[in-house]
């Protein structure tokens, strides 16, 4: 089975660029501190690399 990952939105979107938050809109994160479980592939590596900034990932 594939394994999963944790993603939790520790900074705000105030700041952030319109495509960045996209794509924490995509992997559905909508509030800060809230935490998301998506399977580990290289599409949701991707988006969350994109947004590393804000963003903590946990296995």
């Amino acid at each position: 089975m594939a394994k999963q990952i944790k993603i939790k939105l520790v900074k705000s979107l105030i700041g952030a660029s319109e495509s960045q938050r996209k794509v924490a809109q995509s992997l559905g994160l909508k509030k800060l501190n809230q935490v998301v479980e998506h399977y580990d592939s290289a599409t949701i590596l991707g988006m969350a690399n994109k947004i590393s900034h804000l963003v903590e990932i946990s296995e």
